[in-house]
């Protein structure tokens, strides 16, 4: 009967065991992805692919100042929060005039007041630009500063089309927005 008791016991408490999975709450910069051809391949007309995609932690402001405090000046920057942002090519491009090859890249900015360096690097999933080396750089690309109308609360990447083999890429959060050409 002990034995019985025991066993019940024993098997009730590895049942609860095994339900008590703890899950990870929220990321604080949750994770996004901006492609050109905008949306998802179901929301595309005729079928058509995604020619780039831009995957990104978007940081929130919550009152702080970014540019040249949170994120100095002159300092090479992930681009979002946690781990360094990628940006995938799925044919031959041409990045702010540069010529890059189909292929994934961290994408990195050294911001400035009036103007961004914004940087593509062969070197991929890491966190952060901890290990960032200007050694590994595909290519570089400086770009002005524009302001935007209104406080951006959370970091954002997205394409504007320009025509079905071109568009700009605007990079924005408080009131800093940068834009790059891109072509395929």
């Amino acid at each position: 009967m002990k034995k019985n008791i025991f066993l019940s016991l024993l098997l009730v408490m590895i049942a609860f065991a095994s339900q008590a999975q703890k899950f990870k709450g929220l990321d604080k910069s949750p994770r996004d992805v901006a492609y050109f051809p905008d949306g998802f391949a179901h929301d595309r007309k005729d079928g058509d692919k995604a020619l780039v995609k831009v995957s990104y932690s978007r940081p929130a402001l919550k009152g702080r100042e970014v540019f040249g405090k949170l994120e100095p000046f002159g300092k090479v920057w992930r681009v979002g929060a946690d781990e360094a942002t990628e940006i995938k090519f799925y044919q031959d491009a041409t990045f702010g005039g540069k010529k890059v090859k189909a292929g994934t890249y961290s994408l990195f900015a050294i911001p400035n007041a009036k103007e961004w360096t914004l940087i593509l690097s062969s070197d991929v999933d890491y966190w952060g630009a901890y290990k960032y080396k200007e050694a590994n750089d595909v290519a570089r690309v400086t770009v002005p500063v524009k302001s935007a109308e209104a406080p951006i609360e959370n970091f954002s990447i997205v394409f504007e089309k320009s025509s079905d083999t071109a568009a700009k890429m605007f990079l924005g959060w408080d009131k800093t927005i940068v834009e790059v050409p891109v072509t395929f």
